[in-house]
């Protein structure tokens, strides 16, 4: 389901899902540069429980973070030249850990992701002249029931 959001709305859908996911929960976060994948990542993360400031795993893929509600493990794909890539750095071990785990740029990774997975889409609000809000495409891909659960705790349903 799509919505337009301001930053603050971002924020608050931030912590609402990080109360929601349970364990080995993914989110899949996708979208272009400067949409706001790392600044939800760092709300979540923040909510989640987690009191270090969060760095970009870029150059690290993922990194970990365990003294939050949960483990969590936060992925930066970007700079993977292929999907396969992913299972280099142990992504089979993490996403079956008992933790959650935050993948930024997950479109790269699509073909890879688990059957059941929290998708959420960033992208620039076309149309809208406020640099303030972005079109956020919020879905639970391979479980409808959980989908319209998920929505419906986030206040994300119409």
């Amino acid at each position: 389901m799509k919505k337009i959001l301001t930053f603050k709305q971002i924020d608050e859908l931030a912590k609402k899902l990080s109360d929601y996911v349970s364990k080995n929960t993914v989110l899949a976060l996708i979208g272009d540069l400067g949409t706001g994948k790392t600044t939800f990542t760092k709300n979540f993360a923040k909510e989640f429980g987690i009191h270090e400031n969060l760095k970009s795993p870029t150059f690290n893929y993922v990194l970990e973070y365990l003294d939050g509600r949960l483990p969590l493990y936060h992925f930066d794909v970007y700079r993977l030249g292929s999907a396969e890539e992913i299972y280099e750095i142990g992504y089979e071990d993490y996403i079956n850990n008992d933790g959650v785990a935050l993948i930024e740029w997950a479109n790269i990774i699509e073909s890879e992701l688990p059957k059941k997975y929290i998708r959420i889409e960033f992208e620039y609000a076309l149309g809208e002249s406020d640099e303030e809000l972005r079109t956020v495409d919020l879905s639970y891909v391979g479980d409808k029931e959980k989908e319209e659960e998920m929505l419906k705790y986030v206040d994300f349903s119409n």
